[in-house]
């Protein structure tokens, strides 16, 4: 009869159901047993991932023939730093990037090394970011528009079908806006994490040239931290004057 920690190991390194581990399923420890059910969770889990991927990558394709860009954005709601936005298009054969997904379902290490991954595979990419400046001259919508406008024309290869996130575009190309596009479409998804990333780490340098107010915590989101580090220090060139509450403390310095 074979240890709880040899068969603890085989486990570990199976990724299927086979006749081994099929037999020892008579086995009535209640060690086996607890290694049995970890095991079918972790293969459960691995194929609800490739599930969820085929999902993903067959929904690209039911817009029609040709090169499908994705295109997504990051920071549409926080108080400080730019919107960045981001267009990927993927090639047809994509099982390399079976994790990617919406960028919010990932933790930040596992985003970080998909990002270089799709870099790696992708037919063509761009990143655009909008400044805080453009934000406040134009509006958050527009100016997320006019970013994702930037991120498709910074592609070195021509789309022929675009997939946006939740946000119409005024394209020559055939362009769908779809709500929850990050979770439904792999393209789109591939885009949430280049978004997320180039974002992230913006805003991490940021943090250190504005240590006061803990942008690699936040992302410039109103916190509780965050609105007690501007109640405290006021407001930096990041800040976006046309959201609340730093539209009214600008107001204000300038009435004073």
């Amino acid at each position: 009869m074979e240890s709880l920690k040899l068969i603890k190991e085989k486990l570990v390194a199976a990724t299927s159901e086979e006749e081994w581990i099929t037999a020892l399923r008579s086995d009535e420890r209640t060690g086996v047993k607890k290694l049995l059910a970890s095991f079918d969770r972790k293969v459960h889990k691995e194929q609800q991932k490739w599930s969820d991927y085929k999902a993903r990558h067959e929904f690209d394709s039911t817009f029609g023939e040709g090169l499908v860009a994705g295109v997504d954005e990051a920071g549409r709601g926080p108080l400080a730093g730019p919107v960045v936005t981001a267009a990927v298009i993927l090639p047809k054969n994509t099982e390399a990037l079976v994790d990617v997904n919406d960028s919010k379902q990932l933790k930040k290490k596992i985003r970080e090394a998909l990002a270089e991954l799709i870099k790696e595979h992708a037919v063509s990419y761009a990143v655009h970011i909008q400044p805080r400046q453009e934000i406040d001259r134009l509006n958050i919508y527009e100016a997320t528009r006019q970013s994702m406008l930037a991120s498709i024309g910074g592609l070195q290869v021509k789309p022929d079908i675009v997939l946006s996130d939740a946000m119409p575009l005024p394209i020559e190309q055939p362009c769908y806006d779809l709500i929850k596009g990050d979770a439904r479409s792999l393209s789109i998804a591939a885009a949430s994490i280049l978004a997320k990333t180039t974002r992230d780490a913006y805003m991490e340098q940021l943090a250190l040239d504005y240590p006061q107010y803990g942008f690699d915590k936040h992302s410039g989101y109103g916190t509780a931290v965050h609105l007690q580090a501007i109640d405290t220090y006021g407001i930096c060139p990041e800040h976006r004057h046309s959201f609340e509450p730093i539209k009214t403390l600008v107001q204000f310095m300038r009435e004073d």
